[in-house]
Protein backbone atom coordinates (compact mmCIF):
# COMPACT_ATOMS: atom_id res chain seq x y z
CA UNK A 1 0.00 0.00 0.00
CA UNK A 2 1.57 3.19 -1.19
CA UNK A 3 1.61 6.28 1.00
CA UNK A 4 -1.26 7.96 -0.94
CA UNK A 5 -3.97 4.80 -0.27
CA UNK A 6 -7.01 5.44 1.56
CA UNK A 7 -6.54 2.33 4.00
CA UNK A 8 -9.53 0.16 4.53
CA UNK A 9 -11.88 0.09 7.53
CA UNK A 10 -13.36 -3.12 8.12
CA UNK A 11 -16.66 -2.93 10.03
CA UNK A 12 -17.69 -6.11 9.24
CA UNK A 13 -17.35 -9.36 6.83
CA UNK A 14 -14.62 -10.05 4.83
CA UNK A 15 -13.32 -11.70 1.44
CA UNK A 16 -11.46 -14.86 2.06
CA UNK A 17 -11.45 -18.26 0.09
CA UNK A 18 -13.52 -20.07 1.02
CA UNK A 19 -16.85 -18.42 0.67
CA UNK A 20 -15.17 -16.95 -2.12
CA UNK A 21 -13.20 -18.59 -5.06
CA UNK A 22 -10.00 -17.51 -5.40
CA UNK A 23 -10.83 -15.72 -8.51
CA UNK A 24 -13.58 -14.06 -6.52
CA UNK A 25 -11.60 -12.72 -3.63
CA UNK A 26 -8.70 -11.28 -6.36
CA UNK A 27 -11.53 -9.24 -8.37
CA UNK A 28 -12.84 -8.12 -4.83
CA UNK A 29 -9.05 -7.46 -4.28
CA UNK A 30 -8.66 -5.33 -7.15
CA UNK A 31 -11.64 -3.49 -6.86
CA UNK A 32 -10.95 -2.60 -3.59
CA UNK A 33 -7.46 -1.43 -4.31
CA UNK A 34 -8.81 1.01 -7.12
CA UNK A 35 -10.93 2.50 -4.34
CA UNK A 36 -7.89 2.78 -2.13
CA UNK A 37 -6.05 4.79 -4.98
CA UNK A 38 -9.26 7.10 -5.55
CA UNK A 39 -10.89 5.55 -8.88
CA UNK A 40 -14.29 6.59 -8.76
CA UNK A 41 -15.82 2.75 -9.71
CA UNK A 42 -19.39 2.53 -11.85
CA UNK A 43 -21.18 -0.06 -12.88
CA UNK A 44 -21.32 -2.98 -13.83
CA UNK A 45 -19.07 -2.79 -11.08
CA UNK A 46 -20.09 -1.14 -8.49
CA UNK A 47 -23.25 1.53 -8.17
CA UNK A 48 -24.36 4.11 -5.57
CA UNK A 49 -26.48 3.04 -2.25
CA UNK A 50 -28.21 6.49 -1.48
CA UNK A 51 -30.70 4.36 0.55
CA UNK A 52 -27.89 3.53 2.86
CA UNK A 53 -26.04 6.60 3.52
CA UNK A 54 -23.94 9.89 1.68
CA UNK A 55 -20.75 8.56 -0.81
CA UNK A 56 -22.27 4.79 0.12
CA UNK A 57 -21.80 2.16 -2.52
CA UNK A 58 -22.20 -1.20 -3.53
CA UNK A 59 -19.03 -3.50 -4.97
CA UNK A 60 -20.39 -6.27 -7.07
CA UNK A 61 -18.65 -9.12 -7.51
CA UNK A 62 -19.73 -12.03 -9.92
CA UNK A 63 -18.25 -15.09 -8.35
CA UNK A 64 -18.71 -17.61 -10.83
CA UNK A 65 -22.59 -18.76 -9.89
CA UNK A 66 -22.57 -16.71 -6.66
CA UNK A 67 -22.88 -13.18 -6.89
CA UNK A 68 -21.31 -10.97 -4.12
CA UNK A 69 -21.60 -7.67 -2.36
CA UNK A 70 -19.65 -5.32 -0.88
CA UNK A 71 -20.98 -2.16 1.04
CA UNK A 72 -18.85 0.56 1.39
CA UNK A 73 -18.93 4.28 2.15
CA UNK A 74 -15.74 6.80 0.70
CA UNK A 75 -14.82 9.08 3.34
CA UNK A 76 -11.79 11.91 3.27
CA UNK A 77 -9.45 9.60 4.70
CA UNK A 78 -10.44 6.15 4.41
CA UNK A 79 -12.73 3.29 2.56
CA UNK A 80 -15.08 2.40 5.06
CA UNK A 81 -16.41 -1.46 4.47
CA UNK A 82 -19.66 -1.61 5.96
CA UNK A 83 -20.64 -5.20 5.08
CA UNK A 84 -19.64 -8.30 2.78
CA UNK A 85 -22.84 -10.45 1.82
CA UNK A 86 -23.64 -13.08 -0.47
CA UNK A 87 -26.56 -11.64 -2.58
CA UNK A 88 -29.70 -13.75 -2.43
CA UNK A 89 -32.45 -11.81 -3.88
CA UNK A 90 -33.09 -9.34 -6.86
CA UNK A 91 -33.67 -6.56 -4.07
CA UNK A 92 -30.96 -5.51 -0.75
CA UNK A 93 -33.19 -6.51 1.84
CA UNK A 94 -33.54 -3.59 4.06
CA UNK A 95 -32.36 -5.07 7.22
CA UNK A 96 -29.30 -5.35 5.11
CA UNK A 97 -29.56 -1.77 4.37
CA UNK A 98 -30.42 -0.99 8.28
CA UNK A 99 -27.68 -3.04 9.50
CA UNK A 100 -25.37 -0.82 7.73
CA UNK A 101 -26.67 2.38 8.76
CA UNK A 102 -26.55 1.49 12.42
CA UNK A 103 -23.07 0.49 11.77
CA UNK A 104 -22.55 3.83 10.34
CA UNK A 105 -23.65 5.93 13.03
CA UNK A 106 -21.63 3.74 15.58
CA UNK A 107 -18.55 4.63 13.53
CA UNK A 108 -19.25 8.04 13.11
CA UNK A 109 -19.63 8.65 16.90
CA UNK A 110 -16.77 6.61 17.32
CA UNK A 111 -14.47 8.91 15.74
CA UNK A 112 -15.91 12.29 15.97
Amino acid sequence: MSTHDKPLVWLHGEVKSPPFSHDGRRKAGLLLRLLQRGHIIAMPHSRPMPRVGPRCHELRINDHDRPWRIVYRIDRDAIVILDVFEKKTPKTPQRMIDVCRERMKGFDSAVH
